[in-house]
């Protein structure tokens, strides 16, 4: 793989012209990704995380590679990715949107290929509430779901017990998940399937023993607690689920081969960003960027792009701050990356080639995957040290979901 230096090279020769902020996706690697992803998952069907990618071309292109359907983050993303054509999208989360359950209800098309994630008899009643309002349906295809199970790891007892993990569902003993599947089946929903995302396994990058130790009893109590759920399912709505979804970028091994899973997502390793960096498991090759140009000198040693400010979500630190890709400098302590202003400053002497002046391209990549894409109204798709496309990201194509 190529260095930081011959990249930022190469990728400020692609958009020599072009004004920044700039975003751009460097194909070669976004491919080589895709196909390491679906040979980490080794035959298991691998569906694409949209929220971590954001650029529909991008999406479609993964699919074009061999992933398995689409894990969307909003039932409106999902109806507007069936509507260009998009199959077998399943909503990674549930929604109270009674608007757009009205239009997932009366379009045949979009129940044929749209999966709702439920976790709570009230998510059941508005889907079912919608299904009562819906006019012009032949009604022959039902609304189909998903139950979301919890898969933190609980350690301790009473009071002192520990949550390692996300706060997703409440669903997590085999009688809760069977009892709202009963539910759903009763008001004629499709029961399709369960998600088990284990967060602290996928998402969390292999940093200590701890974290290897958390993620190691995580898959053990998950994999035992999915066995006995499955059963509980199938014993309350007369057959298997279809669909067992497991995992993310970070765990794809480990929760491939779980018993019971049939499929695995993946969405943020297609562009490696910061937060992966920790990984093991995988090799993180970046793939997603975004360029600064250096506007003024204010002292020896440093130089101020502009803009820059773009943090991730989640809790507030260094964590979520972009990376600094372009070598030789480092991000300053005081300011980071800010709104109109981002100051550099060499962590070394530097030839005249290498330091950097006014009129510089700088480049550094998001946190997170698809969050950076929410910055910008196309990205530029480079092949070597040229633009071979340049397509609108889900905010180009005015989509604003969340």
């Amino acid at each position: 793989m190529s260095s930081a230096a011959d990249t930022a090279a190469r990728l400020s020769t692609a958009t020599r012209g072009l004004p920044a902020p700039i975003a751009v996706v460097d194909l070669d690697v976004f491919d080589t990704n895709a196909l390491d992803i679906l040979k980490r998952a080794d035959g298991v069907p691998v569906r694409v995380a949209s929220k971590s990618v954001r650029v529909r071309s991008l999406v479609e292109r993964a699919l074009g590679h061999g992933f398995a359907g689409v894990m969307a983050y909003s039932l409106r993303e999902a109806l507007w990715l069936v509507g260009e054509g998009v199959r077998d999208v399943l909503v990674g989360y549930p929604t109270v949107d009674a608007q757009a359950l009205d239009a997932l209800a009366a379009d045949p098309k979009a129940r044929a290929e749209i999966t709702l994630m439920v976790d709570d008899a009230a998510h059941v009643g508005l889907i079912s509430a919608a299904e009562d309002r819906a006019t012009g349906s032949d009604g022959g295809t039902p609304i189909k779901v998903c139950l979301d199970v919890d898969c933190s790891l609980r350690v301790g007892a009473g009071p002192l017990t520990a949550h390692l993990g996300v706060r997703r569902s409440p669903l997590r003993e085999p009688g809760d998940v069977a009892a709202l599947a009963t539910v759903a089946q009763a008001k004629g929903l499709a029961v399709r399937g369960l998600m088990f995302y284990e967060a602290q396994v996928a998402g969390l990058p292999d940093t200590s023993p701890a974290v290897r130790l958390v993620k190691r009893l995580t898959m053990r109590e998950v994999n035992a607690r999915r066995v006995r759920i499955l059963a509980a399912v199938r014993d309350a709505v007369g057959q298997d689920v279809e669909l067992v979804n497991a995992g993310g970028t970070g765990s794809i091994e480990v929760s491939g081969t779980a018993p019971g899973v049939t499929e695995v997502t993946s969405g943020s390793g297609l562009y490696a960003p910061g937060l992966f960096d920790g990984y093991r498991s995988f090799e993180a090759r970046p793939a997603a960027f975004f360029g600064l140009d250096v506007v003024r000198e204010p002292a020896p040693g440093w130089v101020t792009a502009f803009a820059g400010g773009y943090a991730a979500s989640g809790p507030a630190g260094a964590s979520r701050l972009p990376r600094l890709f372009t070598p030789g400098y480092t991000l300053s302590g005081p300011e980071g990356t800010g709104e109109v202003q981002t100051p550099l400053r060499a962590t070394r002497a530097l030839s005249p080639d290498g330091a950097l002046h006014t009129g510089d391209r700088v480049w550094l990549r998001h946190a997170k995957a698809g969050e950076m894409m929410e910055r910008f109204d196309q990205v530029h798709l480079v092949e070597g040290a040229r633009i071979v496309e340049t397509v609108p990201t889900y905010r180009g194509e005015g989509k604003n979901f969340g």
